[in-house]
């Protein structure tokens, strides 16, 4: 029923039809059902097997159900629809235990090719990056979250930003978020910009933290002098960003969300990445 109202209300703005096939017997709010259900609940993660547990399933629910090659289609038209799904369930359903005043920030590859093989798919999204995790490069796109901080909890996004994986994590820090007051952020050490540290202390009244960075040109004795505290420091920091990463690594289990190796089209990357949030997202919401 969620999908119905939430479609009736906001998403069927989002994939309008101008033509006469404007009312498909089989309805767009059946396609976005069978896509979120089979994925969450029963692991089937690619579209061909996620149509074909429909066929073979759930055929007396959705008698209508199209070929797989039309099923694809209709579920590629709706991606503008998954991608507002996706915040909607982010922004209307956060957990009461959420810290507003503390953020925790971090980026994902996604990844459509090893960086040996030219890109071809989705031009406007992908380019070739560098994942420090895996030391390797990659065509794909970064997804940048910014979550809120729950104790004893995973964290919850609070925004997902899509980039190519060229983009810089400072640079999505800057455009987006630099502009939340009240508040303190973690991240890793790609974020290290001291006068921009300033700015936000000076504008907005929050801070960034991240692990101690190596001073460039900093004497050795005094690098010395100060290990043991930076260390202490760097270690604080890390303990209390880490549950972010464990976030991404539950998404990755559960919808292997970093391989996108299948996409063949913009409209396809955004299903592959904003789909999976929301099956990730709308069952745990639901059922909690």
């Amino acid at each position: 029923m969620y999908i119905c109202d939430i479609y009736d209300s906001e998403l069927k703005y989002l994939c309008q039809r101008f033509s006469n096939n404007n009312e498909p017997e089989f309805t767009d709010q059946e396609v976005m059902t069978i896509y979120l259900y089979v994925m969450q609940v029963e692991q089937r993660l690619r579209i061909k097997q996620i149509h074909s547990f429909a066929n073979d399933y759930l055929r007396s629910r959705f008698p209508l159900l199209h070929s797989y090659e039309a099923f694809n289609i209709r579920v590629n038209r709706l991606s503008e629809a998954f991608k507002h799904l996706s915040g909607l369930l982010l922004s209307d359903y956060c957990p009461y235990d959420c810290q507003p005043d503390t953020s925790l920030i971090d980026s994902l590859p996604i990844i459509t090719s090893s960086g040996k093989r030219p890109n071809a798919v989705a031009k406007e999204l992908t380019d070739k990056g560098f994942c420090s995790t895996r030391s390797m490069y990659y065509h794909g796109s970064k997804l940048h979250a910014l979550a809120f901080s729950r104790h004893g909890h995973l964290p919850f996004p609070e925004s997902i930003i899509v980039t190519p994986a060229s983009e810089n994590d400072l640079n999505v820090q800057k455009q987006y978020w630099s502009g939340f007051s009240n508040r303190t952020f973690y991240g890793d050490k790609i974020y290290y910009d001291e006068d921009f540290f300033n700015r936000m202390i000076q504008m907005n009244n929050s801070k960034m933290m991240i692990p101690q960075k190596a001073v460039k040109g900093q004497a050795i004795i005094i690098a010395q002098r100060d290990k043991a505290a930076n260390n202490l420091y760097s270690t604080a920091v890390s303990k209390i960003r880490q549950p972010i990463e464990a976030l991404f690594n539950c998404l990755i289990e559960k919808t292997y969300i970093q391989r996108a190796s299948k996409v063949r089209s913009t409209s396809g990357l955004i299903v592959h990445i904003f789909g999976r949030i929301a099956a990730a997202y709308i069952f745990s919401i639901f059922n909690s």
